[in-house]
């Protein structure tokens, strides 16, 4: 039968297929009552992601330790001070600013209580620093007031129901906040932007596994002439008992018949290069060049400087406002090492290649017309 093609319609394909877009969200600012609370709902959802999932605890130590890993310097009197913080009983003040810096990165914000010798707020040349001791972002509440400024943090404790709630001013707590945005009364947690793409790799790596497990122990179809419930059952017992592992299928009826079920050529080629793919855009998204961990594949040693410079521009970016945060808070002033430089190798690159004359600030564009 011949259809009739005067009754055909075109497709909508827009909406076969919309496009992409974003949907728009609010700050999570005051919103102009006596008070705004806000608490990190997620943190123990992304701090699974940090000690489950190798690629994200790698990127934020190796942040951390190109940010605060490789020490401090002070005068003699802010070491002594710096030299009695201990956090929980073995911690020195290096490995708390380290602690507390992958923490704001896990959560969007970290916390540690100071505690001092006498009691009291921290002085003003940070002289009665005793300890600073590390809080959970999970438990901690920040209250913020009308004008959006924030006026305390509350800590709950994790004995339900019988909770308590601890009270502390804003200069009770070292309070580090990443990447806080317009009036938001908190900061923005790294794993966040990454969690879609930590998903969508850890589920391709699993069909991945099934992929190969099929490939290299294909399983069979049998095609049964019967449609007795009890003959199949007997007969799958029979087969799976001859082999346990196998993840054969039992179709009734029909003449017997059995298929080794096959893969589509290049199936486990396309997923294993989506999953490269995925491996880029993480790398991409958490701004550390995946030659810092140890992956020189697809990299030339031109491109790998280049990448590196770029992220140490952010990591001193990084120190010099950790360092601010611990003056203005902590009232004393330390300088945070710095990484190693790569301005001398390029420099030796440049010598080289012929290019004596160029310095490592050549590269900054330049504008024309009027200054």
């Amino acid at each position: 039968m011949v259809g009739n093609i005067g009754s055909a319609e075109a497709s909508d394909l827009k909406t076969a297929d919309p496009d992409f877009s974003v949907a728009p969200q609010d700050t999570d600012g005051t919103e102009g009552t006596k008070e705004t609370e806000w608490m990190n709902k997620n943190y123990e959802q992304w701090l699974g992601y940090y000690k489950t999932i190798p690629e994200l605890k790698a990127v934020i130590d190796k942040k951390a330790e190109h940010i605060v890993g490789k020490g401090f310097k002070a005068n003699k009197q802010t070491k002594e001070i710096l030299e009695r913080v201990t956090g929980f009983g073995e911690d020195t003040f290096n490995d708390i600013l380290e602690n507390m810096y992958i923490v704001s990165e896990i959560g969007g914000d970290s916390y540690a209580e100071i505690i001092t010798t006498d009691g009291k707020l921290i002085n003003e040349d940070g002289s009665n620093l005793l300890n600073l001791k590390p809080l959970d972002p999970a438990v901690m509440k920040h209250i913020a007031n009308s004008k959006g400024k924030l006026t305390r943090f509350e800590q709950t404790n994790k004995l339900k129901p019988k909770q308590t709630i601890q009270r502390f001013k804003p200069k009770e707590i070292f309070y580090i906040a990443r990447d806080r945005v317009a009036d938001e009364i908190h900061g923005t947690s790294m794993t966040e932007k990454l969690a879609t793409i930590i998903l969508m790799k850890n589920e391709a790596m699993a069909d991945v596994k099934t992929l190969m497990h099929r490939h290299i122990k294909p399983f069979n179809i049998f095609y049964l002439n019967t449609d007795d419930a009890t003959k199949i059952a007997a007969f799958k017992r029979i087969k799976d008992a001859a082999n346990p592992d196998a993840e054969n299928m039992y179709v009734a009826m029909g003449a017997v018949k059995v298929e080794q079920f096959a893969l589509p050529a290049g199936a486990a080629k396309s997923a294993l290069d989506w999953i490269i793919s995925l491996d880029a855009k993480f790398q991409l998204t958490s701004g550390v060049p995946k030659v810092l961990l140890g992956d020189t594949t697809g990299t030339t040693e031109a491109g790998s400087k280049m990448a590196i410079f770029a992220f140490m521009q952010t990591t001193e970016a990084r120190q010099a406002a950790y360092i601010k945060q611990i003056e203005r808070q902590l009232h004393l002033k330390i300088r945070l090492e710095k990484p190693a430089s790569l301005e001398d190798n390029l420099k030796k690159d440049n010598t080289k290649d012929g290019r004596e004359g160029t310095k490592p600030n050549d590269t900054t564009a330049k504008v024309s017309g009027n200054k």
